[in-house]
């Protein structure tokens, strides 16, 4: 049984399918169970309310080694304990693939939830946490830097690979932006532009970007120089990082946590640099 002391409950639900949203030769069971624990937490962060538990579906082939079976429930456990959660329950099945359902819940406090359609021209737009660190990740290992090898410890390129293992998602600003008075807010898990597209149709609103006002982490620029390419872009269109993106009353004294990245006007769709944006970003059916 799960306690609900506020009366209501907010869930969020995903699937993990080996070789579509992990390769166990790049990732280990250790950090497969921290990013599905951390995809669905952050989810539920993004409502604006306190993850309380996880439940969980496995399908895996027999000859799975035991090893990397028990690393990934030490994953949940480890990647749980930062919120104060705990892994409720769950079922387990025969799969040809190792794949995962994860349905997280959370508790909102007496608050209203924060969801995508509450975003008004006048509001700024801010974001928290990292953004195109695990895009660059993922860049370097499609690049064949790394596989597997453990990262270099307090190598640049190093975090990035690690970040694409492992987000580290911004879980206390979600109720934090709740309480500031967020509009909108959801999650960055396919791109920031397809993401704040959500918000924006859901609104019914045009959001405007400034590609200045978006700081590029260390990693992101050492990946960025080591392949030719442009940080802006892993920041603008990079998943799997999990930071979160918001809409505050332009008043607001926000905390340093948090960096106003563009504002909202009339109209619709998502623009960088006054041009509509091409919104990239992850489809699962493309």
């Amino acid at each position: 049984m799960v306690s609900a002391p506020d009366g209501r409950v907010v869930v969020s639900t995903d699937l993990l399918i080996e070789g579509r949203h992990f390769r166990r030769d790049w990732s280990s069971g250790y950090d497969v169970g921290r990013k599905a624990a951390a995809q669905n937490l952050a989810d539920v962060a993004a409502m604006g309310a306190v993850p309380t538990c996880l439940v969980i579906g496995l399908g895996m082939p027999a000859d799975l080694p035991v090893d990397w079976l028990d690393a990934l429930t030490d994953g949940f456990r480890d990647e749980c304990a930062e919120v104060g959660a705990s892994v409720a329950g769950g079922d387990v099945t025969g799969c040809d693939l190792v794949v995962l359902g994860v349905t997280a819940l959370g508790d909102l406090g007496g608050s209203a939830p924060v969801t995508r359609s509450g975003a008004r021209p006048g509001q700024v737009v801010a974001v928290a946490g990292r953004l195109g660190h695990a895009a660059a990740g993922l860049a370097l290992l499609e690049a064949g830097r790394y596989g597997q090898a453990p990262v270099e410890e307090g190598s640049a390129l190093g975090e990035a690979v690690a970040a694409h293992r492992r987000p580290r998602p911004p879980y206390r600003c979600g109720p934090e932006a709740a309480r500031l008075g967020a509009g909108a807010m959801l999650d960055v898990s396919d791109g920031l532009l397809q993401d704040l597209g959500h918000v924006a149709k859901a609104s019914g609103v045009r959001i405007e970007l400034d590609p200045a006002a978006f700081t590029v982490g260390e990693p992101v620029a050492a990946a960025a120089k080591e392949l030719g390419a442009d940080p802006l872009d892993w920041v603008l269109t990079g998943g799997d990082d999990h930071a979160l993106a918001a809409t505050f009353p332009p008043d607001v004294a926000l905390p340093p946590s948090w960096q106003v990245v563009g504002r909202v006007v009339a109209g619709e769709g998502v623009y960088v640099r006054g041009r509509s944006a091409v919104q990239g970003g992850w489809d699962h059916f493309r």
